[in-house]
């Protein structure tokens, strides 16, 4: 069964090209785990490879339309799914981003039933984030622990 998932959508403190730039090479995200989770990650420029939970997952880039949005696409996942990040210009401060992501997912009635909301939960979570840490704050319930040298985020992932 089809399933379109759309997050809330945000404005970063970033310009659209600093974004894509980031999100366009599958490496970026690597860097942006913490160091006890990277040994079963592999990434290159087009795509990421891991094991979660004795599941093999990987996500491709299929699509990059410079500065405005990236499409990614399940590379060896239990299930069919299209992840759509989309950036672009604020139309009030042409160096802020509105963002959002947009998921399209092959799951059964089950799947979409215990899945569905925690997808858009986890969605949600990952736009306010992004716009938190673009503005140098911790995001919500992140903990600080994971940072062992102190929460700089001018030297984090991203480039935020």
């Amino acid at each position: 069964m089809a399933v379109e998932i759309k997050s809330k959508k945000a404005v970063v403190s970033k310009a659209p090209y600093e974004l894509y730039m980031a999100f366009s090479d599958m490496r970026n995200f690597v860097n942006m785990l913490p160091e006890d989770k990277r040994k079963d990650v592999t990434a290159d420029y087009d795509s990421i490879h891991a094991t979660v939970q004795g599941f093999n997952i990987g996500v491709k880039v299929t699509s990059r339309n410079p500065y405005s949005r990236i499409e990614f696409q399940d590379d060896g996942a239990p299930f069919r799914f299209t992840v759509t990040i989309n950036f672009d210009a604020s139309s009030e401060n042409p160096y802020k981003t509105d963002f959002s992501i947009d998921v399209d997912a092959e799951l059964n009635f089950m799947m979409k039933m215990v899945l569905g909301s925690k997808i858009k939960d986890a969605l949600d979570k990952t736009v306010d984030s992004l716009a938190a840490l673009s503005e140098g704050r911790m995001p919500e319930g992140m903990d600080p622990s994971m940072f062992p040298n102190g929460f700089d985020p001018t030297k984090g992932g991203f480039g935020m």
